[in-house]
């Protein structure tokens, strides 16, 4: 049986205010993961499986991203 996470966010309530005003603005985002950075424009948060996931592109290539809040090591907003 696999192990579930018991750990859902690790945003405090300023955190998550300044996700859905960059979300709605179509603002940029430094996000660090496995200790490297990723400029991202977040397109849409969701839950999956009981899990926070950012739905986000590159802001120059376009590329798809799915990042997961709980593997985040940081977050900023930024532009």
């Amino acid at each position: 049986m696999p192990t579930r996470r018991t750990k859902v966010t690790q945003l405090n309530a300023a955190q998550y205010d300044a996700l859905e005003r960059a979300i709605a603005d179509g603002r940029r985002l430094s996000v660090w993961r496995r200790g490297n950075e990723y400029i991202i424009i977040v397109d849409r948060l969701r839950v999956t499986g009981g899990r926070e996931a950012l739905e986000c592109h590159h802001p120059t290539t376009g590329d798809k991203l799915v990042m997961y809040i709980d593997e985040l090591e940081g977050i900023e907003v930024i532009g």
